[in-house]
């Protein structure tokens, strides 16, 4: 208020301003990868539309417990997720929540949780470490849940308890990495 003109400079719309700009968001971050075992077969067995049914039901009950563990869905894949946690315990937590969960429903599940650098860009996760995940998922069998050496060294001071699942060549990594399975408590 007064006779001198004021002058006003907005910064507010140059986004990333003073970034390199090859440099993507980079941040750590745990993923866990889901995937109905045998969902072809039992498609066909139910038939489309009971199976897209159940499809619907298991991703109802999948985001609740995205919810309650405060995963973010990144990207589905017909009858998978790939998520997003701040937190390996959470991811496992989730992992197992979400078994149990398809398990409801006559679905056996198996997951893959790693954590490593992803990049972010917009709602999706790109890098190497959604491939390590994805290839921990594919190792799992019906109902198992899977656990990088990354993702498990973060669990230390949690209750979960993990085994030595031997160490597994990655299709498409270089050379071993050491996995761990999710044992239940009793």
């Amino acid at each position: 208020v007064g006779d001198e003109p004021a002058v006003m400079i907005e910064f507010t719309g140059v986004p990333g301003w003073g970034k390199p700009a090859d440099a993507g968001e980079r941040v750590v971050a745990t993923l866990l990868v889901t995937d109905i075992v045998e969902s072809t077969a039992t498609a066909v067995r139910l038939g489309d539309a009971a199976w897209k049914q159940l499809l619907a039901r298991h991703g109802e009950r999948v985001r609740r417990e995205l919810e309650r563990f405060r995963g973010l869905e990144v990207a589905t894949t017909g009858d998978g997720f790939l998520v997003v946690f701040d937190g390996a315990a959470w991811a496992v937590r989730c992992a197992a929540a979400i078994r149990e969960a398809a398990a409801a429903d006559g679905l056996a599940l198996r997951a893959g949780v790693h954590s490593g650098e992803v990049e972010r860009d917009a709602d999706n996760v790109r890098g190497v470490a959604v491939h390590a995940a994805t290839r921990i998922a594919a190792l799992a069998r019906p109902g198992e849940v899977l656990v990088s050496a990354s993702a498990a060294g973060l669990l230390e001071g949690s209750d979960l308890v993990l085994e030595d699942a031997g160490e597994h060549e990655l299709k498409g990594l270089p050379g071993h990495r050491r996995i761990h399975r999710l044992v239940e408590s009793e």
